[in-house]
């Protein structure tokens, strides 16, 4: 190689800088200015720095010191904190010093999924109306003005370490702009109950499927089914394994998170994919767990919406109980402890719409699962009606629910629709609903000798079936085949 009186002096500062980019302390874009840390967990602060390298982490009177690897990666510890809305300040020494500032500490939530949880703020354009009674919220996107709710938007091209520090923000002007509406009025009404700082990280990327969100190695798994059958490992159908969670959600592991929060399945539905979802989704649920070394990390996700998947012309030919069946199947993983699904039945203006509006009752209606299940608030409403067991008297069937609120309802006074029964002949007819109590009682003249009941189970189903706090009641059908195999 030729080298002139130039080449080697640029030489030296290029393997200075390169000596010295990988000599000093960089740190994961999740830990920057203005985040929210996790209360009352473990919170560990990590990043890369030479091999053998010191470093110490000062944070609220706690001092841990910890020595790089051989490969240059370190991690420690910081104790449970309390809830604080005091600013404080992170100093991480090596070689050189990072200050992060304007740090609270609070309750951490993930929200990840397709477009209907990536569906940005400034995209909102349904303020002026409300539906079925749900009042909508103020204009956000302009007046939002609360400092303790923090946002961290995770753009996958993005997520390299950089000097700058600057992935949160306050969840307000510009930066609340592209954040998820769901995500955005999840914090903000969990924040009006439980009064501590929120923070809020969206990774979710629209068009998505489920395997993507889930590592490779987690997908080349049998399954073993309650009755001790095995099935094939999931069938990916090119759907890339690891492909999002590479880049979207390892580089955010392990920030201390409360729980997760999962929007997804329109483009799993599209492949009519059921039983094989509820395996996928499983793995998807424990593996995020594993990640964060937590079982117990709650993982609460919204049932699809009213949507006509069988108007679709593609390869994989729906009827219009495809959705139902993917509801089930959504369904089947709450056979998983710590987990929990909100219906949305009722939040659809247009059938053929598949983003519908009112991202601001999906996630409300997210916060008060989360207020009710893991923030112990247990006299808060968060379900609608829910399917618990059925009998047979005589010429009808006596439907018995759960999660009835304060009373079973008709949304708009009139009889209750979209029930159906069969007898033996497995044809289902209308029913005729009558509500006793905590129970609904069905009979059809078509069907005198009825088995079976459905309620909802059609892709257009909006039903007026409700408890009286307003929530609608879930989809169900009581001849469910898959049940006894979980």
């Amino acid at each position: 190689m030729y080298f002139n009186k130039w080449t080697l002096p640029s030489i030296s500062i290029l393997f200075l800088y390169t000596f010295n980019l990988f000599s000093q302390v960089n740190l994961p874009k999740i830990l920057g200015h203005n985040m929210v840390l996790q209360q009352l967990k473990e919170v560990p602060i990590w990043g890369t720095a030479s091999a053998g390298e010191k470093i110490s982490v000062d944070f609220a009177g706690q001092n841990k010191t910890t020595i790089a690897d051989h490969s240059g990666k370190w991690i420690v510890k910081l104790k449970p904190m309390k809830a604080s809305f005091t600013p404080h300040e992170m100093t991480i020494k090596g070689t050189n010093t990072i200050v992060l500032k304007n740090i609270l500490i609070g309750e951490v939530w993930l929200c990840s999924g397709q477009s209907n949880m990536e569906y940005a703020m400034r995209k909102y354009s349904k303020f002026e109306t409300a539906v079925k009674g749900y009042k909508p919220p103020e204009d956000d996107l302009n007046k939002a003005d609360n400092p303790n709710i923090r946002i961290f938007l995770d753009r996958r091209k993005y997520m390299d370490p950089s000097p700058e520090h600057l992935g949160w923000d306050n969840a307000m002007g510009k930066p609340l702009v592209d954040f998820s509406a769901v995500g955005y009025y999840f914090a903000k009404d969990l924040y009006s109950k439980l009064h501590v700082p929120i923070g809020m990280i969206s990774a979710a990327v629209p068009g998505s499927r489920i395997e993507p969100w889930i590592q490779t190695s987690k997908m080349e798994v049998l399954i073993q089914m309650k009755n001790e059958k095995m099935l094939d490992k999931p069938n990916t159908d090119d759907g890339k394994p690891g492909k999002f969670y590479d880049t979207m959600i390892q580089p955010l592991i392990p920030f201390a998170l409360k729980g997760f929060l999962w929007y997804q399945g329109e483009s799993s539905c599209f492949l009519n994919e059921n039983i094989s979802y509820t395996y996928k989704f499983k793995t998807l649920i424990e593996s995020w767990r594993s990640d964060w070394n937590d079982k117990k990390m709650p993982f609460y996700f919204v049932e699809l919406a009213p949507y006509s998947y069988s108007t679709t012309k593609d390869e994989h030919p729906h009827t219009t109980e495809s959705l139902p069946e993917f509801w089930e199947a959504q369904e089947l993983a709450l056979h998983i402890k710590n987990t929990g699904r909100i219906a949305i039945t009722d939040l659809v203006d247009s059938i053929p719409d598949l983003h519908p509006g009112y991202k601001w009752e999906v996630g409300r209606r997210l916060s008060l699962l989360a207020a009710n299940k893991t923030y112990g608030q247990k006299k808060i409403v968060c379900s609608g009606p829910v399917y618990e067991k059925m009998k047979t008297t005589g010429q009808s069937i006596v439907i018995t629910f759960k999660s009835i609120g304060s009373g079973l309802a008709s949304r708009d006074g009139k009889p209750l629709n979209w029930f159906c029964i069969a007898g033996t002949d497995g044809k289902f007819a209308p029913a005729k609903a009558e509500i006793k109590g905590n129970q609904v009682v069905l009979t059809a003249v078509e069907v005198p000798h009825p088995i079976s009941a459905r309620f909802g189970w059609n892709e257009t189903a909006k039903s007026n079936f409700i408890n009286k706090e307003g929530f609608p009641a879930v989809p169900f059908r009581t001849d469910n085949p898959w049940t006894k195999l979980f």
